[in-house]
């Protein structure tokens, strides 16, 4: 990767008045969280679903917390214990750095439910999670309870079959079955109510960086679910911002807008941009 490009990526942020970091789970992945590309990459990091020959996007179904709740436990309470072990790798701070010091702050887009930006210290309020967070419930008959945090909730797994054992988490209100406040595949019962809310917040500061200087910093968003990558580049072309997409993979960005690609891991490109940005 030309050094020359990290240059110009790295003085769009100096002079920017405001940053965008949009992130996807190529930026999980360099703190140790998988990505679930492909059904190999699935498979090997749990290796049961192989023999039961079920893919991420079968398991993550709300349809199995009905069906059987061991089974959609066992894979969303390993989920629930990796994100809360796993430590934020340097690059957030990284990043947090550079919002912190922009005239108009920052604020995250982000698909992960993993709740690594919050971990990390990024206030909360300038975190929207567009599919929603591991780290709160809802309840799976839909009563009228609110998302609660799951943080009282310890989910015991049986890692040789992936399957849950009981006592699963309840919701507080009416004592059924809870689920993560997590958007799924064919989920029509999610409780978005906090996503929105989270866009609401990301709508009011953008409102404050108009006229000023937009530059996006984009990690790990891939094409397979491209909600990512399309609102960052929605917003730089609304707001006429400047996008920088990092994906070693996918890279390649829109003929239509002021970007930029570098084709490395989030990690690695964050760091050699530290060292420019100074």
């Amino acid at each position: 990767m030309p050094e020359t490009r990290f240059a110009e990526a790295a003085q769009a942020i100096q002079q920017a008045d405001a940053l965008l970091i949009t992130a996807g789970a190529g930026m999980g992945v360099d703190s140790g969280l998988p990505d679930f590309r492909g059904k190999d990459g699935f498979w090997e990091a749990y290796p049961p679903y192989r023999h039961l020959g079920l893919q991420f996007h079968e398991l993550a179904n709300p349809n199995w917390f009905h069906r059987d709740p061991a089974l959609a436990w066992g894979f969303y309470g390993h989920r629930l214990s990796l994100y809360r072990s796993a430590r934020p790798h340097p690059g957030f701070d990284i990043l947090k750095r550079w919002a912190d010091t922009r005239p108009r702050g920052g604020f995250v887009y982000t698909s992960n439910v993993d709740g690594q930006f919050q971990k990390a210290g990024f206030d909360a309020d300038s975190v929207a999670e567009c599919h929603g967070s591991i780290h709160w419930l809802q309840c799976l008959e839909s009563c009228g309870q609110q998302p609660f945090p799951s943080t009282p909730y310890a989910v015991r797994v049986e890692e040789t079959t992936m399957r849950a054992v009981g006592p699963f988490p309840t919701c507080p209100s009416c004592g059924c079955l809870a689920r993560p406040n997590v958007l799924m595949f064919a989920d029509w019962a999610w409780d978005g109510s906090q996503s929105r809310a989270q866009e609401i917040r990301l709508a009011t500061w953008l409102d404050t960086v108009r006229g000023g200087r937009l530059v996006a910093v984009e990690c790990g968003a891939g094409t397979a679910i491209p909600t990512v990558r399309h609102m960052g580049e929605a917003l730089c072309s609304e707001t006429g911002g400047m996008l920088i997409r990092i994906n070693v993979r996918e890279p390649q960005t829109p003929v239509r807008l002021q970007a930029m690609a570098l084709a490395c891991g989030a990690r690695e490109a964050l760091e050699r941009l530290e060292a420019l940005v100074g």
